[in-house]
């Protein structure tokens, strides 16, 4: 049977009992309603067959990308194309008494196709996106940035094709239209473009991957970044909230990538106690025959004190006043402890910076610095390592005659 006839049977049956313009109307009704009820059946069939045959040759196969597509519902979105079609096909025979609504009707479907094949475009870059992060190589560079560049050239063809269809002037026409609002165009995606570019420098420079931890107290971020689009790089701050600090502004902001140490043998420890100054003198033969007791600097003490006996005898050095000569002092003693103290700690690293060090005297007093690094990165064995080095050391201050620093408590 030819389609005219089918798409008027309605038509011929009832215009001699109700008239053709209630027929016309009718027939309409009829096949507008036979034509949705076959594009979803068509759907519903196709749909299933798509997704069955999915089903089916996954497992098959080696790779994980067929289960993604899948998951991100690509059979779903080609299923749907089909019915369109259809309706498409049909729109010509079943609006062929109202050209003027025909014409209108077959330009919303074509553009409603062209949406169509995005969302399955989309959904192939998505899988594409799922599956590039199970590969090692690519587990820490921001796939989601680059989907997006190519999402968005995607969401630019079908928007230009759109409007070509809606207005039904050639691609190369709207195009050109779209280089002379060039200008407004830049204004309008400035945050996308300085995003994209600031996405390939980072890829480019390595200057931030997924997983790494960061710094940047502009933004309050202290934490693990957790994903980097085109727009935004996210960080789960350790108190478990989320940053999101703008691309752009890793590559125009300074911030503080904590990668080399976790890459390197250690975590740093650089802390200082305060002295008080006036806890601060030489030290007599009585105190340093009591300090010998102390094993850790037994053989300094005795190798020292014969060096500056054998100095001062040498120079005939009055030893009446202790000022005189060479002499050791309890903070320069406990010193040379605390490096001691360090270089036999099991959870410091040995290969790296080992030192005690005075720093530069403060209103408070002469700050002695610790410089090592932890062999535990992990922050929490990490701070207890710190802290068990740091009460050993401050409950030592006594044996040397030492005072650590306490704002309003002494003189």
């Amino acid at each position: 049977m030819n389609p005219q006839n089918l798409f008027r049977y309605v038509y011929h049956l009832l215009k001699d009992d109700y008239g053709e313009t209630t027929a016309i109307y009718i027939n309409l009704i009829v096949g507008v309603v036979a034509v949705a009820i076959l594009a979803f059946v068509t759907d519903y069939v196709v749909r299933r067959v798509l997704i069955a045959i999915s089903h089916r040759l996954a497992p098959k196969t080696k790779s994980n990308f067929d289960d993604l597509l899948i998951k991100n519902k690509t059979p779903q979105n080609l299923a749907h194309i089909v019915p369109v079609l259809l309706i498409e096909q049909t729109t010509p025979y079943l609006f062929a008494d109202f050209p003027n609504f025909q014409h209108s009707f077959l330009i919303a479907i074509d553009i409603f196709i062209v949406i169509l094949v995005i969302k399955v475009i989309r959904s192939i870059l998505n899988s594409l996106r799922d599956f590039l992060k199970t590969l090692n190589a690519f587990k820490d560079k921001p796939i989601d940035s680059y989907i997006q560049v190519f999402m968005i050239f995607v969401w630019f063809v079908g928007i230009v094709l759109s409007f070509s269809i809606l207005t039904g002037k050639s691609v190369l026409t709207f195009v050109t239209t779209l280089g002379a609002l060039s200008a407004v165009i830049l204004l309008i995606f400035r945050d996308t473009i300085l995003g994209f570019v600031a996405s390939i420098q980072v890829a480019v420079n390595d200057m931030v991957r997924i997983g790494d931890w960061i710094t940047m107290e502009k933004y309050g971020a202290d934490g693990d970044v957790v994903e980097i689009n085109l727009a935004t790089v996210k960080v789960q701050n350790f108190d478990k909230t989320i940053t999101t600090i703008p691309t752009y502004a890793l590559i125009s902001d300074s911030f503080k990538n904590w990668r080399g140490m976790n890459d390197s043998g250690g975590r740093r420890i650089k802390r200082a106690i305060i002295i008080k100054a006036p806890s601060i003198h030489y030290l007599s033969d009585e105190k340093i025959e009591e300090l010998k007791s102390i094993q850790l600097i037994s053989d300094y003490l005795e190798n020292r004190q014969q060096d500056i006996i054998k100095f001062n005898q040498e120079r005939e050095i009055d030893k009446s006043l202790l000022v005189n000569g060479r002499n050791m002092t309890n903070i320069g003693v406990f010193r040379k402890y605390v490096e001691s103290y360090l270089e036999n700690h099991p959870a410091i690293n040995k290969d790296m910076t080992i030192m005690s060090r005075q720093m530069p005297q403060t209103p408070q007093g002469i700050p002695l610095e610790i410089y090592a690094f932890s062999k535990d990165k992990v922050w929490k064995n990490y701070e207890y390592i710190m802290g068990d080095i740091f009460d050993h050391l401050l409950a030592a201050l006594p044996y040397f005659d030492l005072e650590m620093y306490e704002l309003g408590v002494g003189s």
